[in-house]
Formats: structure tokens, sequence, C-alpha cells
């Protein structure tokens, strides 16, 4: 099969039109993976696009997976089955609100690291991750006989920077490594962005959800002739803790978009559905403030977090039946709702009773940031004796992000975010000779774009300043929580401190529920030992997403780890979301 770029796209020497959809395979259960790209395919398009995530892949350096949520090549394999061609982006940063833009957090264990530049540090793990992606990639290629026509080389580049030669070494990794099909990149529509993301070569495309005729002018003056592409038609966007409501997107005005864009050109639509950050995964961005992105991320885009169809969808699907067939798909996954109900608190322990089943002790004259500990994400506690202090007058943390817990012997003191990190703050608080100071850090989500993504350590990475003076001595205790049956319940419990605390129900049928943590404060939460993310009592999102598939017939355990000292005495799952 041979696909080209010419004056349009083609196949097998006939036009195409792409009529894509964005679908992250690592942002839902691989037991729903069909029933999505079945819908996509129902609603008229015949590609897919997906990014690759290099931190998930590579969790710690030379580690690699690929199975269960990361098996890519079987998410390729199911879109070959039905008949839908692929699009992948598998540039070492896909921005994507993804944790770090994707990039491995152990990147930073190394000083002066430079991240996106042809650095030969940089370059030296990019190449260790290729020549182990590209060779279960290469092969689907339709070049091969495979569904992927399409392949990116790097993403958003001219937003973030203009090393030209960088992007020359990630298109010679790929072209070395045996990618052969026609190579994109996408940028900003404007000048700027495409002078500085463009490489020669590569197709240039359009990112933008909005103004597609103009869009499409400024995007044809580097095309020299090629096709016009939308490569993230955005159709919605994403949700920051605090930001005072769920995001929609302009439902009229995105149909006559995509109208004119299929009149003009190609698309892939960003997203089809977004899904779920899981874990720790959600990314961040921090501009005038840290905006650090809830666990949803549904996107309003035309599948919910969950995969019901929207009015958005039917909508979608009339514009492109305008310019292609729409088939007759039926699903062929069953998959329902559930309203669990209430369920009562059955066991607890605070963090402090299960400190040492859950991290070893690491001893340091001076603070250092998870990164140097080996931990890529949670939280870490640093714990010290305040053995030359009368009292507690003044704190202030040098080097820390993103958000601190301070208990003095175990009572809380202060709750820290963001900038209030580099302030000095009065405390005036009397304190025993050798009182235990804890602080409890929280890695909000690594940054996903711009220059801050370089000042991504986190813990404390500087010292901790004490009464005008640096105080030494610290045990730490990285708290990755990628093992939480290590929890250890017949400990102690306290109230109004960190604590986790354990849940029981009985299923009589797996079925998708949504976790309620009203008169929760802050943390996140566990299914069957899965971790399906963060809560914050802030909003929007007030309730979580859990997969069916997550659930068994018969006993289930949900934990939740709280943080702030807010708990009550039950949870719900209910049978909708409430993304706020």
């Amino acid at each position: 099969m041979l696909f080209e770029i010419k004056d349009d796209f083609y196949l097998d020497g006939r036009p195409f039109k792409i009529i894509s959809g964005a679908f992250h395979y690592f942002r839902t259960v691989p037991e729903y993976w069909q029933d999505r790209l079945e819908k996509l395919k129902a609603m008229g398009c015949n590609t897919v696009e997906t990014y690759i995530p290099w931190n998930m892949h590579e969790p710690k350096k030379g580690e690699f997976r690929f199975d269960g949520i990361l098996d890519v090549e079987r998410f390729i394999r199911l879109a070959e089955e039905l008949g839908l061609y692929v699009i992948i982006r598998p540039s070492p940063y896909i921005c994507a609100e993804w944790e770090f833009g994707g990039l491995p957090a152990w990147l930073l264990q190394e000083d002066g690291m430079r991240l996106r530049v042809n650095d030969p540090v940089f370059m030296r793990h990019v190449e260790d991750y290729y020549r182990v992606l590209l060779p279960r990639l290469v092969p689907w290629q339709c070049t091969k006989g495979g569904p992927v026509i399409l392949m990116q080389v790097e993403n958003e580049y001219g937003y973030y920077a203009n090393d030209s030669t960088y992007l020359e070494a990630i298109r010679k990794l790929m072209r070395d490594g045996g990618v052969d099909v026609p190579l994109v990149t996408s940028d900003g529509p404007f000048p700027e962005s495409l002078n500085g993301g463009r490489l020669p070569g590569a197709l240039p495309t359009g990112n933008f959800g909005s103004r597609t005729q103009e869009r499409f002018e400024v995007l044809e003056k580097y095309t020299a002739g090629g096709p016009l592409m939308c490569t993230e038609f955005w159709v919605g966007w994403f949700d920051h803790w605090g930001n005072g409501g769920h995001m929609r997107g302009n439902l009229e005005e995105s149909v006559k978009d995509l109208d004119k864009m299929l009149e003009l050109g190609h698309v892939n639509i960003y997203m089809f559905e977004g899904g779920t950050n899981f874990g720790f995964m959600n990314g961040a961005n921090y501009y005038d403030e840290l905006t650090p992105d809830v666990t949803s991320y549904d996107y309003d885009a035309l599948l919910t977090e969950d995969g019901q169809i929207t009015e958005k969808y039917r909508r979608y699907q009339e514009v492109i039946g305008k310019y292609a067939p729409v088939p007759k798909v039926n699903f062929s996954t069953r998959i329902l709702r559930r309203d669990y109900g209430s369920i009562s608190v059955r066991d607890k322990v605070s963090l402090d009773s299960t400190l040492h089943s859950l991290s070893g002790k690491v001893e340091s004259i001076y603070t250092q940031p998870m990164e140097k500990l080996g931990q890529n994400y949670g939280y870490i506690l640093y714990r010290s004796r305040l053995h030359t202090e009368e009292q507690l007058e003044k704190i202030r943390l040098w080097g820390a992000n993103d958000r601190a817990n301070i208990l003095v012997d175990d009572r809380p003191v202060l709750t820290l975010y963001d900038r209030e990190l580099l302030e000095e703050h009065e405390l005036n608080l009397p304190i025993a000779k050798g009182a235990k100071l804890d602080i409890l850090m929280e890695n909000m989500g690594r940054v996903n774009f711009g220059p801050r993504m370089e000042q991504q350590r986190k813990g404390i990475a500087q010292c901790v300043q004490i009464n005008g003076h640096m105080h030494n001595h610290w045990e730490q205790y990285p708290l990755p929580l990628d093992d939480i049956s290590k929890v250890d319940f017949n400990g102690e419990y306290k109230e109004h401190v960190p604590a986790f605390y354990r849940f029981v129900f009985e299923a009589d049928e797996p079925a998708d529920t949504f976790l309620d943590f009203s008169g929760w404060g802050k943390g996140c939460a566990f299914v069957n030992g899965f971790h399906i993310g963060r809560f914050w009592e802030i909003g929007p999102q007030k309730r979580l997403y859990i997969p069916g598939p997550l659930l068994k017939k018969g006993e289930n355990e949900i934990i939740l780890f709280e943080t702030d000292g807010k708990a009550s005495d039950r949870i719900r799952l209910a049978g909708e979301p409430d993304l706020g």
C-alpha cells in the first residue's frame, strides 16, 4: 500500500481525505478500545490518531512496558481489523496535558538536562528509547501492509523553540529506525510557530479550534502546494483544579468549522474521546500560576470520558456524511452505568503509622528532590527534629514544588501551594525541644508546556529555612504509592492528619460507576489496586470515573489517601459523572 503527499493525500494513487479522530489508548482501559474505535468508524471517520507517551513506556531508564493499557500494537491491530487507518505521533514530547508532556521524569535526575534540543545528553536518551519503540511500530506501516499512514516528527515545536538541528536529528532517528511513511509536523497556525517548527521533507500541519479558513490561509503559505490539514481540531478544552466549572466548546461554531475544514482539506478531531488521566499522569500549565489538570480528560469531546455518544457526535456525523460514507456499525461491547450507592469506611490508618511499610528512609544532611532519590511521581515526606529551636517562628521552603502539608508533632500547622512555597511564613508556634517536623510534599503533575519544563523537580530541591537559618539533617520517605497493598491498616489512626481509608463493597455485576468524594479534602483513589486518579474538593470535578473492567463480581476494594485531614465516614458510587 502506498500513501503519498503531493498536491493532496493519495492512497494507492487515488485522492484520500483524512477524517480522523484522536483517541489515546493510554487514557482508556483496553477492554473498551474496540467500543471507542467502533464508534469512531460509525461517525464516518476513516482514521484514528494517537500519541505515544514515553514516560509510560519507559517508566525507569532502560525498563520498558508494552503490556495492558500500553499495548500499542494491540491498539493498532484493533484499528486495522475495523478498517481504520492510523496516524502515530511518537515524538519524545507529546504535550497532551499529560505529565511532563510525556517526557520521563527520570531525565531530571541529571543536572543541567536540556530538553527538546539537539543536546547530546538528551538525544542519547531519545535514541535509546527509539531503539526499542520503533521496531514495534515499523511493521504496522502501510508500506509493510499495515494501517499506519503518517507519523509526526515533533509536536508544536515552534511554540517551544527553533532548533532545526534537533528536528533533523529526530527525523534521522526515525528514518534510520525504519520509518518510511510520510512525515508531518504540527504547529500553531502562525508564522512564528510554523517557521520554528517546520522541517524540510515533512508536511506542515496546524493545530487550532476555530477560524478554519483564516488558519488554512496562513498554513497554505508553508505547504508548497501540498494538502491542508488540521492535526488537532480542538472541539473543547481541558479542566484544571479550581477553574470554576467544566470547560465546554461552542457547538454551533465548531460544526461550521468542521464543515469548512472538510471542504478545504483534512482533519484530525481532538479529542474524539478524551478519557482519563489515571494515576498521577495529569499534566499542568504555568503562566501566572500553577494550574494542574483534573483527573478527567473529558475535553467536551464527541464521546464522554466513559464513552457515551453526545449531541456533538451526532452533529459531526451529519457534517462528515456530506463528504464521506457513514457506515452502519454494530457496537459489540456491552457497557453499563451503575449506581452502587453509599459505602461506609471499613478500615483507616494514619500515614505516620504505616509509613515504614510504604517507604524506606533515606537520610541526608539536606533535602533532596524526588528525582535525585529515584522517584518520579506521588508524594515525599521530609522529617526532621527541631533540636536547636526554642519555638517555630518562621518557615520557608526553597526550591520546592508543588504543595506542602506541614505538621509539628503530628499536628497540622500550615498548607502551602505553588508560590506560597517561595515565601517566608510566620508561625510563632511554641514547641518542645526536639519536636518532630513533617513536610509532606505532593507532585501535582509536571508542567507540560513551555520553558518551565526544565524546572520541574518535585519535593524540596534546595533547603528548608527555619527561623532564618537553614535546617539540616532529614529523613526522606519517597511515597510513589505504586503498590497500595503495602498499606498496613493495623496501625493507629488519628484525625486531621494524612491517612488511608479502606472501603469494601459487593458488585453483583461490574459496571461503569463514579466515585463521589463529597465531604473529602484532597488526595487520590485506588480501585482493586488500580490508581484511578486524584480528587480535590475545590473541583470542578466532583466524581472520579471507575471503568467497569476495574471491578469484579463479588467483593471489591477502594482505598483513598487523603492528605488534608478532611475525611468523611463514607463514599458513594454514583451512576452519573459530575464534572462541575
